[in-house]
């Protein structure tokens, strides 16, 4: 009907196109300014809902990679608590005992996207530092991971004696720990090492953990005041050994194993915690994507709307 209308009256467009009204008309109008907006404000739109299309994907993919991974080192986790748990038994732990060398072993990941567990070993370990501090005490870190030495370097710089990345490239074995573990003892002086991780308890929840293990010097001194440690004194020792050797070989049997744990243990929650990140990116990445069509399909439904009501009204005009 608007197609006729504007056939019908062609011929009078010749010889009206000098008056003033049509010469309006003619004229862009805020509709048509608004128009055009709209037009480029759909295509931002669509370009976003691209975007946020192709992050979902990359995030479930990352999800479904961390659950493989975290299928093959929960066995492993699993499997080395029974190193370290009968020097728990036989020596207890004591993470209260003060000492003047404290060496506070912070294990990390190497890599984000995995919730806050890196932050909550950073925390753990400074709070470890300011307790133990003192005039007479000297307290250093021992780093395992790129974030927290990140996070670290940026306040305690100078109390970093040692500094190792890219730990989890290739799958770890207790052979590799131990001598990681025998490097850490050979090159740095101490009372008391603590280790901090994360403990593997499922894939939404991991505890901040602190496992202490004492010197063989401190070990004599405690067993000597009495105690747990005390019960030492009960063994007999044979081979030939004395009782500060094969107590420097128990310390050192006991790092490399709850090291060794430590780290499976650590892993088994980054896994897990980017396992939940990954997917609560997904669901936020869906209701934003839920959200863009909704607003893209308004501004479609609008754009239409004006063009249509342009047509009417310029048919309107012409037909008088």
């Amino acid at each position: 009907m608007a197609m006729a209308a504007l056939r019908r009256e062609g011929k009078r467009v010749s010889t009206l196109i000098s008056s003033p009204n049509l010469r309006s008309s003619l004229a862009p109008s805020e509709e048509q300014v608004s128009f055009g907006v709209r037009s480029i404000s759909t295509q931002i739109v669509r370009n976003r809902m691209k975007s946020v299309k192709n992050i979902q994907k990359i995030t479930k993919a990352m999800k479904m990679v961390a659950a493989s991974k975290l299928r093959a080192i929960q066995v492993r986790a699993e499997n080395s608590r029974g190193l370290w748990q009968p020097f728990t038994a036989l020596l207890g732990d004591t993470p209260s005992v003060d000492v003047k060398k404290n060496v506070i072993v912070t294990i990390s990941s190497d890599k984000g996207l995995c919730g806050g567990i890196n932050s909550t070993s950073v925390k753990m370990s400074r709070a470890l530092h300011k307790l133990n501090a003192g005039p007479d005490k000297e307290g250093k870190y021992v780093i395992l991971g790129e974030k927290a030495k990140a996070q670290l370097i940026r306040d305690s710089k100078k109390d970093i004696e040692i500094s190792i990345t890219e730990l989890q490239k290739n799958p770890l074995n207790y052979t590799q720990v131990s001598v990681l573990a025998d490097d850490i003892l050979k090159n740095v002086e101490f009372d008391a090492l603590r280790i901090v991780f994360n403990k593997f308890q499922s894939v939404v929840s991991f505890l901040p953990t602190t496992a202490t293990i004492l010197s063989p010097e401190v070990v004599e001194k405690e067993a000597e005041a009495g105690g747990k440690l005390g019960d030492l004194d009960s063994y007999e020792i044979e081979g030939g050994e004395t009782k500060s050797e094969v107590l420097q070989n128990l310390t050192e049997f006991q790092f490399s194993c709850v090291l060794f744990n430590a780290v499976l243990e650590n892993a088994c929650s980054e896994q897990g915690a980017r396992m939940s990140a990954m997917d609560s990116s997904s669901r936020n990445a869906g209701d934003m994507l839920d959200r863009l069509t909704l607003t893209y399909n308004r501004t479609r439904q609008a754009s239409i709307t004006t063009e249509l009501i342009e047509i009417i009204s310029g048919a309107s005009a012409l037909t008088g």
